[in-house]
């Protein structure tokens, strides 16, 4: 049972800016910042390195149990991905491991192997969790939620030039496009697919900056926790 420990939920399409802000928040608190994208993410890419597809239900059935998966944090929070006791942080993060992640993510094996690793992060900690489905699915009773949208061509702005910063060679169009796709899987998939808590707090950021968006969601947290 959750004793003295908080929860904050963000939820959100690609690029709205969760992940920034996630870590931001969570920074301002003092709370362990959990990336739960690229714990999918993890996964994605070892069913990638087996040869299994997004839509191989059976192949990502049979190999989920290889998934060895650990999170560690380095001294600035950071989080780091190990996967079979290697560091694959950087691996993970390229459009391909995107796209790819969506897809496997949708199959509910993956998401019950990883739904109890989640829910006990918060039990033992104070945690801003972000994802997809974070304040519907694995933390509904969570004490603040937030949904964080923007528009489909400000997110595709952000994530090329994020991928630009990291050498990745890619076309704004591509970016955009792949974006789009993800939206529709992660919208439209059957097991818990993106959408709004009832009880969650919408923030489109598309004009505000980053100091903006964090300095708004902290005051309504602190309102809300004391």
């Amino acid at each position: 049972m959750k004793q003295n420990v908080h929860s904050i939920a963000i939820d959100g399409p690609a690029g709205a800016g969760k992940s920034t802000m996630a870590r931001r928040v969570a920074k301002a608190l003092g709370y362990q910042y959990v990336d739960t994208g690229a714990i999918y993410r993890t996964v994605g890419y070892h069913m990638w390195l087996m040869g299994i597809g997004p839509k191989d239900a059976d192949g990502i059935r049979r190999l989920i149990d290889d998934v060895n998966l650990r999170i560690e944090y380095a001294p600035d929070g950071a989080q780091h991905m190990i996967l079979n006791g290697a560091d694959v942080t950087d691996e993970i993060r390229t459009a391909q491991m995107a796209v790819y992640a969506s897809g496997v993510s949708a199959r509910p094996v993956v998401r019950e192997f990883l739904l109890d690793m989640q829910r006990d992060l918060a039990r033992r900690h104070n945690v801003v969790m972000d994802g997809r489905d974070i304040g519907t699915v694995v933390l509904p009773d969570a004490d603040v939620k937030f949904f964080l949208t923007a528009s489909d061509t400000v997110r595709a702005q952000r994530r090329f030039l994020e991928l630009q910063a990291k050498g990745e060679k890619i076309s704004y169009e591509q970016v955009l496009r792949e974006l789009r796709q993800r939206d529709e899987q992660d919208t439209n998939r059957a097991i818990a697919p993106l959408r709004c808590a009832p009880d969650a707090i919408r923030l489109d950021t598309s004009a505000l900056t980053v100091d903006e968006s964090v300095a708004a969601m902290l005051s309504i947290v602190r309102e809300k926790l004391g």
